[in-house]
């Protein structure tokens, strides 16, 4: 059964799930506590809760008519109008997070959209998901923000490394390696733990939903595989970009200069 057939099986029983705003308020029980909890042991964090939770609510309401508007339209440029805003935001935060690498912005773009397009292309040609809105886009949402994440930390993880190794330039080339290493090291550990330390998002939604549980298991695996995929791309796309842009031609090391706060 291909991924596409295995979603589809949980489309009658989500269907009859409808879940109403006395639920939803109900839930903020949850951030009561939260909040209560951190006006007790004086954290100061009663203000960035209640405002996450109030800035969450709006973006996911807007998120979903947009969404909804999508899936109504069987046109592909309504896919690429909603994924394209997607590598636009995480480009610009993983740009921020790489302030003081030279071009640093383009090195982020170029990373998350190679790594971004070619798995959603490769998906789609081989058949795995069909090219409707209601696949890709929710695909597409899982693999920019892993790219985003993994070019983070390679790219934050070489600036440190190779600006405290300035007067060993020959260790820098390794420090390319470790960068990828730990940035991929997090998303291997979930992929051997799944199952046993959690159950992921994709599996649980499906499960709610009512799917059958091993079609489940299926659709998740596919998940994993793919981000697998993902992160080892927009990695080495990162790592290949930054070196570039911190070595000279005569092969030294360029000084950086420190990002701004």
């Amino acid at each position: 059964m291909n991924g596409w057939q295995i979603a589809v099986t949980a489309a009658p029983v989500a269907a009859q799930t409808q879940f109403t705003s006395l639920n939803v308020a109900v839930a903020l029980l949850m951030v009561a506590i939260a909040v209560g909890l951190s006006f007790w042991q004086r954290l100061s964090l009663e203000r960035d809760m209640l405002l996450a939770c109030v800035r969450a609510f709006i973006q996911l309401l807007a998120i979903g008519y947009v969404i909804q508007l999508v899936f109504s339209s069987r046109s592909f440029w309504f896919v690429l109008l909603l994924v394209a805003p997607m590598i636009g935001f995480a480009t610009f935060t993983s740009g921020r997070r790489l302030r003081g690498i030279p071009d640093c912005c383009v090195v982020a773009g170029v990373s998350i959209t190679l790594a971004s397009a070619l798995t959603l292309v490769l998906l789609v040609a081989l058949e795995v998901v069909p090219s409707t809105a209601r696949y890709v886009v929710p695909l597409g949402g899982m693999v920019v923000d892993n790219a985003m994440n993994v070019m983070s930390v390679v790219g934050t993880r070489l600036r440190e490394e190779m600006e405290s190794e300035r007067r060993l330039v020959e260790a820098a080339r390794p420090s390319l390696r470790r960068a990828v290493r730990v940035a991929m090291i997090p998303l291997i550990d979930n992929t051997k733990t799944i199952g046993l330390v959690f159950l992921p998002g994709a599996m649980t939604g499906m499960i709610l939903a009512g799917a059958d549980p091993l079609d489940a298991v299926k659709l998740q695996a596919i998940v994993m595989y793919m981000l697998i995929g993902t992160v080892a791309i927009a990695a080495a796309t990162a790592a290949f970009l930054v070196q570039r842009r911190l070595f000279t031609r005569q092969e030294q090391l360029r000084r950086l200069h420190a990002p701004r706060r």
